[in-house]
């Protein structure tokens, strides 16, 4: 078969695959109907592509009848590997013993890493359950650090604990953690409370050993955090417990592949092997070479990114044994359907797209770069061009699936480049140094001690830079795959190129042009899903109002994500319904991300409070806030916030004990003025009842609500419903309800 047709099968199976991200993960499969539409997409796609392309590549139209037979047994093959619970799976479990303390023995299948709750945290296949019931499947659990100190990959042990389902995203832009662990094949988990264990030997040895030793070594030589950090940068991050403000800085400043092993690290391994090995002869240089990359890969834990590199790496070996040359996209493509046939749930995974993107971009625009930037010293030209060759490809893939970029990310790459190479060069011949004797992989890496702090210094720098990273809002798939489509007529055609600029604009329009749209015409008011109090999120017409924080667990991992995803970089106004003492370190990672423009507070703790900003404007809940479709006011005897729509009155209620009579009372009077009333509360009197407001939203329901008391009343529960958007066009979705309606276009 020729060349061509080969590599149109193999993009058929890796476009059948992709097309299966055009509708959310489930762990039961697609519809019928999903199947049905993605199948004559892909048949429809197959029949363009024959017409348009038959006379340029001479590909007979069996040839495409093909592609579109593997595109869809590619969308089967699929479905039939993702992971189900089994008739005995330990979720099954949950419902028996809900809340009960349960003892769970099993094997542990990963190394524990510490989580953002200082537990351990790792993978259990289970086989019993309370001594006595055979069970399958696998637990994500979470133990004290000091009960799970000494724990390793496959030993067998007992834990007890409480079971429990996984979430899916309570708020919109959260986690789904339900999702991704239902994309391990794991469906329950288990909140350890003591760990048994039954025979608690370490073997003589193992990958993860081999790890411990390395990391032990870095952080001998350059204490703690440094040495986390120069591990990661040589192993990534998923084999070190890197702390989470180091982590965070990275990524805010566009440098998280750094701290993930992939082709870079790859790369530099291959290239002191093949120094080291300059004297030797072919065959040895190529056992040497593939077995350095064999270890490398097992070091690492054997990641997505990792194995793709390996076997393009192997490429290379290759090629120099038999004196020939790579075609480095054809090893890319041949890598990745080598690796997809063996896991296809990978086209799901955003590092494995990432590598992939990245790699494609340094093959197909780093030559083209180089040529303009001839006019620099070589070493400057290629520290500019490779940085800027990946960056371009994939922050569009980065701004959709995290609905931000990091602004200055391009800029930091090229400043950050000669230090990443250092450390992780000195870190990689330290880590070698280390497997053989630590004292040695010790003092080597000592030496990198002033590079690392150099790059943390410069990190800290672009991150506290005003606007170090832009919300973009949520990019649909249309526009994404518009994007990408423009970038391959850049590469593909000369006349495209020659109109780059038009094409940046265009990409740019598909981007601003719909934000800014919804921003200055969308009326929605989001409660989301938080604790204690509720967080409320008012956009009118152009105009932010933020009502409510929460601590600083709900800021990270609710508050903004969700502000990210509607684009949003500026608050009109924050306002702190707080009566207890203010917590202003809850509030400035929001203005860290955010302008503030206007902050309101409680009259009695003004003069507690220092300003966040000197650009932000300090003022009492007294005065009245106008946009365009609200009104917004302050009863400060019953502290509650009133905020008037055109067709509703919502009473959002602080945390103070206040008496139910006069709740009562002012819920009656809103009802004279003819409007709906919606209730707004952590928790409520079921004596409020008795007015009959229209809509009660809380995330503490009391336990004598029933539909007897609670009459014509709708009740939307935070907790089990998830964050609530209210719109005058659609009334009132839960986050459920959005995220289904909202996930294609």
């Amino acid at each position: 078969m020729a060349r061509n047709n080969w590599i149109i099968l193999c993009l058929a199976y890796i476009v059948g695959l992709l097309s299966t991200n055009l509708f959310a993960f489930s762990s039961s499969g697609f519809s019928k109907t999903h199947f049905l539409i993605i199948a004559l997409g892909l048949i429809g796609l197959a029949f363009v592509q024959a017409i348009a392309l038959h006379k340029l590549l001479r590909i007979s139209y069996q040839v495409w009848a093909s592609a579109a037979i593997i595109a869809i047994m590619a969308v089967v093959y699929f479905q039939l590997r993702i992971p189900r619970p089994s008739n005995n799976d330990i979720s099954y479990q949950v419902i028996a013993s809900e809340s009960e303390l349960v003892t769970v023995t099993g094997r542990v299948l990963t190394e524990p890493r510490l989580n953002n709750n200082q537990r351990l945290k790792f993978w259990l296949e289970a086989t019993e359950i309370d001594n006595q019931e055979q069970v399958s499947g696998k637990l994500y659990v979470t133990v004290p650090l000091l009960q799970g100190t000494g724990i390793y990959p496959g030993e067998n042990l007992k834990l007890k604990g409480i079971l429990y389902l996984p979430q899916a995203a309570s708020n919109p832009g959260g986690f789904d953690f339900q999702a991704y662990l239902a994309r391990q094949g794991i469906f329950a988990g288990l909140q350890g409370l003591e760990v048994i264990f039954e025979r608690h030997t370490e073997p003589p040895w193992g990958w993860w050993k081999l790890r411990r030793r390395i990391v032990r070594s870095h952080i001998q030589g350059l204490g703690s955090p440094l040495g986390q950090l120069v591990s990661s940068m040589v192993l990534g991050r998923k084999a070190v417990d890197l702390p989470s403000d180091i982590r965070d800085r990275f990524i805010e400043a566009g440098l998280a592949h750094v701290l993930a092993a992939s082709g870079f690290h790859v790369s530099l391994l291959l290239g002191i092997i093949l120094k080291l090995t300059n004297r030797f002869t072919i065959k040895p240089r190529l056992v040497i070479g593939i077995g350095t990359l064999l270890i490398y890969l097992g070091l690492t834990g054997i990641q997505a990114s990792v194995f793709r590199a390996c076997l393009m790496g192997v490429a290379v070996l290759l090629a120099l044994a038999m004196n020939t040359k790579v075609k480095p996209l054809g090893s890319l493509l041949l890598a990745a359907t080598i690796i997809l046939l063996f896991n296809p749930l990978l086209i799901g995974d955003l590092g494995f797209q990432l590598s992939f993107l990245a790699t494609f971009g340094l093959i197909v625009t780093l030559p083209g770069l180089q040529t303009k930037l001839d006019w620099l010293p070589p070493t400057i030209a290629t520290l500019v061009a490779v940085p800027l060759a990946a960056s371009v490809w994939v922050l569009p893939l980065l701004g959709y699936a995290f609905n931000s970029v990091a602004t200055y990310s391009i800029l930091v790459n090229i400043c950050c480049t000669p230090l990443i190479i250092i450390i992780s060069l000195g870190g990689m011949i330290s880590a070698i140094a280390a497997l053989i004797f630590p004292l040695i992989g010790s003092a080597i890496a000592w030496l990198l001690l002033y590079p690392t702090k150099l790059l943390i210094t410069i990190i800290h720098f672009f991150t506290n830079l005003p606007g170090s990273t832009w919300a973009v809002g949520q990019i649909s798939l249309g526009a994404l795959l518009i994007i990408y489509g423009l970038f391959l007529l850049v590469w593909l055609h000369d006349r495209w190129r020659n109109q780059w600029l038009l094409v940046f604009l265009c990409i740019l329009t598909l981007i601003v042009v719909p934000r800014g749209y919804q921003h200055f015409n969308l009326t929605q008011v989001t409660i989301l899903a938080a604790q204690p109090e509720p967080i409320i999120v008012i956009q009118d017409r152009g105009k932010v109002i933020l009502i409510n924080s929460g601590n600083s667990k709900t800021v990270k991992y609710s508050l903004l994500p969700f502000l990210t995803q509607q684009g949003i970089n500026r608050l009109d106004y924050a306002i702190d319904l707080n009566q207890k003492s203010h917590s202003e370190s809850d509030w400035l990672p929001i203005s860290d991300r955010l302008t503030i423009k206007h902050f309101i507070l409680n009259p009695n703790l003004e003069h507690q409070f220092t300003p966040i900003s000197k650009k932000t404007v300090i003022q009492d809940l007294n005065q009245a806030i106008a946009t365009k479709s609200c009104q917004i006011s302050f009863d400060s005897e019953l502290s509650l916030l009133k905020l008037e729509t055109a067709t509703e009155t919502w009473l959002i209620l602080s945390q103070m004990k206040r008496d139910t009579k006069q709740i009562e009372q002012y819920i009656e009077q809103s009802l004279l003025n003819q409007k709906p009333v919606v209730l707004v509360s952590s928790k409520f009197a079921t004596a409020w009842l008795q007015s009959q407001p229209q809509i009660i939203i809380s995330s503490a329901p009391p336990k004598k609500v029933t539909s007897q008391n609670i009459g014509k009343t709708k009740f939307y529960d935070l907790k089990k419903d998830g964050a609530i958007t209210w719109t005058p066009k659609h009334g009132f979705e839960t986050n459920q309800e959005l995220s289904q309606s909202n996930y294609i276009f």
